[in-house]
């Protein structure tokens, strides 16, 4: 199962890789009571969900300690794949919807990834402060940044300054234009050469 991972991050101990084998039959379980991944996507969780995820991973690398906000992370992604690559990272998992929350509780604690911390809150009704925010495509950028922007501590506790960490598709110059921010953007066909990251991207910009 966890051959598409290791094929890009050879260098993941066997504890890793044990936990990434692991996500499969957590998720399975999971699935079928509270449908989080769609049933035609199952059996591409690990290209479309979990080597998506550590797309972040590629762009950059958290170091111990960093403190990482998923927003609205659904069944757990990029949070869960992203905690098991930074173990010595602290990673909140939020959405607003709590059964998908009861999910992410129950892949971390099945997979034994003890760096996830699941909330279940709107966003905006988190008080805490981090380093970076992760997100995979919940909402327009100019309305993302507007729920997170004041959440995030400049610094850099990682290989970039603090900042924000997106996974989007297809063509954002209008889109990141309207927040009239500085962004850089990662065609993550250039870390994977699998075809579904042919239009994806990690969009980036700093705190």
């Amino acid at each position: 199962m966890t051959e598409l991972i290791t094929k890009y991050f050879p260098d993941i101990t066997a504890h890793q890789r044990e936990q990434f084998a692991a996500l499969y039959g957590l998720y399975a379980e999971w699935n079928a009571k509270i449908n989080v991944v769609s049933r035609k996507d199952f059996d591409q969780l690990y290209l479309r969900h979990v080597l998506h995820s550590l797309a972040i991973a590629r762009v950059c690398r958290f170091e111990a300690g960093a403190r990482v906000l998923d927003v609205g992370c659904g069944g757990g992604f990029p949070s869960i794949p992203l905690a098991i690559m930074f173990p010595d990272a602290h990673f909140t998992a939020d959405d607003s919807i709590g059964k998908k929350i009861t999910v992410v509780r129950g892949v971390a604690e099945g997979a034994g990834i003890g760096n996830v911390r699941p909330v279940n809150a709107r966003v905006e009704q988190i008080g805490e402060r981090f380093d970076y925010v992760v997100s995979r495509a919940v909402t327009e950028m100019p309305t993302f940044v507007g729920w997170i922007w004041n959440k995030i501590d400049r610094g850099q506790r990682g290989t970039l300054p603090n900042g924000i960490l997106y996974l989007k598709g297809g063509d954002l110059a209008d889109e990141l234009a309207r927040t009239r921010m500085q962004w850089r953007e990662y065609p993550i066909a250039e870390f994977f050469e699998e075809e579904f990251f042919e239009t994806k991207k990690v969009v980036y910009t700093a705190r």
